[in-house]
């Protein structure tokens, strides 16, 4: 087994304590709003605590897929957010999970930045492959900046 760390940083314009609560607390209900592909989030064990895990279906190129999503830690005075994807489309055959650990930090007027750290952990000897690595850092970001743009289109959030 491999494990392979990248590193990505993202900004918004969003204050880190809203941003924060509309990625952690209320994503399930924004992201079946603002992203169309997104049809459902459901909880299949766990109360949305720490061990939590997520069943999230979307459709992709005409197919009803799903990704499973557990909740490692919450650390609400921190801003910070870990989960795994241990299921579903979301791994290929030589990855056992993915891990990603994320916390937003004040930026630039007041909005936020986002730092994550990404761990892909890998079957036997096999290692990440780029394109796959690369296609899943553009749908983190496109699904957070999805997030953002509600937040931003409902100034009453």
């Amino acid at each position: 087994m491999g494990i392979f760390t990248y590193e990505q940083e993202t900004t918004s314009t969003v204050a880190p304590a809203k941003l924060y609560k509309a990625v952690v607390h209320d994503a399930d209900d924004i992201i079946v709003k603002a992203v169309d592909d997104i049809k459902s989030v459901e909880i299949v064990e766990g109360n949305g605590g720490p061990g939590t895990i997520k069943k999230l279906n979307f459709v992709e190129g005409g197919q009803n897929l799903y990704v499973l999503h557990k909740i490692d830690a919450i650390d609400e005075a921190n801003l910070g957010y870990n989960y795994s994807i241990v299921g579903g489309a979301g791994l290929s055959d030589t990855v056992e999970k993915i891990s990603f650990e994320a916390k937003l930090v004040e930026g630039p007027n007041g909005g936020s930045i986002g730092k994550m750290t990404v761990k892909v952990q890998t079957k036997g000897d096999a290692k990440p492959i780029e394109k796959e690595v690369e296609e899943g850092k553009a749908k983190g970001d496109a699904l957070f900046k999805a997030i953002e743009g509600y937040v931003l289109a409902n100034p009453n959030y």
